[in-house]
C-alpha cells in the first residue's frame, strides 16, 4: 500500500493530526464472547484495530482469529496507556472479562463506534 492511500484511509501513523494527536488507547480484541481475548495499546486506535481486523500482521490476534474489539478506554499519553495494558495483561482472566461486561455484556464489536463514516 502507498504512503498516500494508507495516509487517506487513515492507516498512516505519521498523519495523526488534529484533536487526537497525543491521545493513546488500550483495548481488548475477541475472537467471539468469553473466547480468546488480546490486550493492546496504541496511539491510532482505527488503524491499529483495521490491522488486527484485516490480519495485516502476523502474530496471536491472526493466529487466534481477533478480530473483534470489545473494550477500550482512552488515554493522555501512549506511556499511560502502555503501562495501563502491562498491568491488564497480568490480571486474572476473569477480572478482564468483567471490564469487558462493564460496558458491553455482549461482547458488540465496537469498531463502528470509533471507525470514522
Amino acid at each position: 500500500m502507498t504512503n498516500e492511500i494508507g495516509a487517506a484511509l487513515g492507516l498512516d501513523p505519521r498523519a495523526a493530526t488534529g484533536a487526537n494527536c497525543g491521545m493513546a488507547w488500550v483495548y481488548f480484541m475477541a475472537n467471539r464472547r468469553f473466547g480468546t481475548i488480546y490486550a493492546g495499546a496504541t496511539n491510532n486506535l482505527v488503524r491499529r484495530v483495521w490491522e488486527h481486523r484485516s490480519d495485516v500482521v502476523p502474530g496471536f490476534t491472526r493466529t487466534h482469529q481477533c478480530h473483534l474489539l470489545v473494550w477500550f478506554e482512552e488515554h493522555q499519553s501512549i506511556y499511560s496507556a502502555m503501562q495501563r495494558e502491562h498491568n491488564i495483561k497480568h490480571w486474572r482472566r476473569d477480572w478482564k472479562v468483567a471490564l469487558i461486561e462493564g460496558v458491553n455484556p455482549e461482547w458488540d464489536d465496537l469498531y463502528f463506534q470509533v471507525a470514522p463514516g
